[in-house]
């Protein structure tokens, strides 16, 4: 039965070997996330809080790791040998005392590790939604981009068909002025001239006839002119009025899409944030990590806390000494797991107290030259793909 404890706590003890090495990762790819979001300040300040809550995230998992620390340098060095010579001794007042003591420390310590856990799979779900928040952005911005092409189009099309009108309105308008030959002048020179004889009828009788003859419908050659300019005005009408129409809808088009141009000024190409959605992930997956190391932290808790109080029966029997030697070796384990977890500790001490710094500005100041001098640039040597890191946008 021993030896099954045994091996069970020392299992657990790998867990410790499995943690990543990502704190300082971490803060990098979300420096990088933080400058290529300098175009997005929705998104930015979404970030900076997922930033924030990481950073004091990680900050509590190195205090609650130094807390084991002192917890199983505790049991070690005085708990435990305080329980052994109570057993020894038969004192089973003070063997109680140190018991409870040690059940308090361990409960303790595994709430606070429950905490933690909480803690992380919370925030696991924000940096998530922060994801996706970056994913509708990038939709919203793709969708832009098509609506600019297709208003692109149209400003276009209405150009060209204005362009056309205008021609047309041209072309007709040259027809009406070649319909003006000199019998159309006559015409009316001999109207002008009717009125005149109409009164010399009044007069002379025998100028009804002339009047007659002068007065009848115009024919013959004459005739089509007027028909012709008729139609060519109705026309030439019918295309101011269609080149009213365009340029009201043309002038519309145009200030939609000058609009939106505005607006596209200030998003950056979509590579940007797809750049961004990918380091999240890795955010993610780390933030995954850090829990269920955590999560492995409180399951050793449990088999060291069940190890440490297994056959506590015995204590008052003949069988004590086998109680003893269960306290030996849970003795040893803990032990094991203080230096394990100050192992650990130095993990999250790699978190430079710094690393965070970049929130306190804005990323726009940088200029090319020191954004390859930034320590993030050589990331894509350690956790980002073997391409050339981009600039962020606000250098480009």
């Amino acid at each position: 039965m021993a030896n099954s404890k045994e091996m069970k706590v020392e299992n657990h003890l790998n867990f410790f070997q499995e943690l990543p090495l990502s704190a300082d990762h971490t803060a990098l790819l979300y420096h990088l996330s933080y400058l290529y979001l300098a175009k997005f300040p929705r998104l930015q300040m979404i970030l900076r809080g997922c930033a924030v809550e990481t950073q004091h995230l990680f900050a509590s998992s190195e205090a609650l790791l130094l807390k084991c620390v002192d917890t199983s340098n505790q049991m070690v060095s005085s708990l435990l040998p305080e329980l052994k010579l109570t057993v020894e001794k038969d004192e089973t007042v003070l063997t109680t005392m140190a018991l409870e003591k040690a059940k308090g420390w361990i409960t303790d310590i595994v709430n606070k590790v429950e905490e933690i856990v909480d803690r992380y799979e919370k925030h696991t779900h924000s940096v998530a939604s922060c994801t996706s928040d970056v994913i509708n952005e990038k939709a919203e911005t793709e969708k832009m981009t098509k609506e600019i092409k297709a208003l692109e189009k149209v400003v276009n099309d209405l150009q060209m068909e204005l362009r056309q009108t205008l021609e047309e309105i041209g072309r007709i308008g040259a027809q009406i002025g070649m319909r003006k030959p000199h019998r159309f002048f006559n015409s009316k020179v001999a109207s002008s001239r009717m009125s005149g004889l109409s009164i010399m009828a009044v007069i002379l009788p025998f100028a009804g006839a002339i009047v007659k003859s002068i007065s009848k419908p115009i024919t013959g050659p004459a005739r089509p002119l007027f028909n012709q300019r008729a139609q060519l005005l109705a026309q030439r009408s019918n295309l101011k009025s269609q080149q009213y129409n365009i340029q009201v809808k043309l002038t519309d088009a145009q200030l939609k899409l000058a609009n939106m141009k505005r607006q596209k000024v200030s998003i950056p190409d979509l590579v940007h944030l797809s750049d961004v959605q990918k380091w999240l992930y890795q955010i993610q997956h780390a933030l995954i990590q850090h829990n269920v190391f955590w999560k492995s932290v409180q399951v050793f808790l449990e088999a060291l806390s069940d190890e440490t109080f297994a056959n506590e029966h015995f204590i008052e029997s003949e069988l004590k000494e086998i109680f003893l030697t269960n306290i030996d070796l849970a003795q040893e384990h803990w032990k094991a797991f203080g230096e394990s977890c100050l192992k650990a500790k130095n993990i999250f001490s790699l978190q430079d107290k710094d690393a965070y710094k970049f929130l306190d500005s804005s990323p726009s100041p940088l200029s090319l030259n020191e954004w390859k001098e930034q320590p993030m640039y050589a990331l894509k040597k350690v956790i980002l793909d073997p391409c050339t890191l981009r600039p962020p946008p606000a250098l480009q």
